[in-house]
């Protein structure tokens, strides 16, 4: 998956928007002002950083140990920092998806309903 690709696939996602909070060169994918996914698409090796479950996070790591890591400079129970490239970019599309999903989850009842009618 190329960084192009990385950012679409960010913002394909309802209500979805980039925004750049701490530097200009780090994406931060947002859901109505949560964040779901960070990365800096210029880096080498691509990486993102992708809110998950921590029982998740935990099998993640170690089924793609190296790969799949603590997240960096986040909540390493809830984030991990995803190598890009070292994934089939089906697997990336699913862990993107799953963080959008577990933010909308966490948002209150009214926002969520307003995604729904989006």
């Amino acid at each position: 998956m190329t960084p192009q690709e990385l950012r679409t696939l960010c913002l394909s996602f309802n209500a979805a928007v980039e925004e750049f909070p701490f530097t200009p060169e780090a994406s931060v994918f947002k859901v109505l002002g949560k964040m779901f996914a960070l990365s800096h698409l210029d880096g080498r090796p691509l990486t993102v950083n992708l809110k998950c479950d921590p029982e998740d996070a935990v099998r993640l790591r170690a089924e793609y140990e190296g790969v799949i890591v603590p997240g960096w400079r986040m909540n390493k129970r809830h984030w991990n920092t995803v190598t890009v490239a070292e994934l089939p970019a089906s697997v990336v599309r699913e862990l993107v998806e799953d963080s959008y999903d577990l933010v909308v989850a966490g948002l209150p009842r009214a926002e969520r309903l307003r995604l729904d009618r989006s």
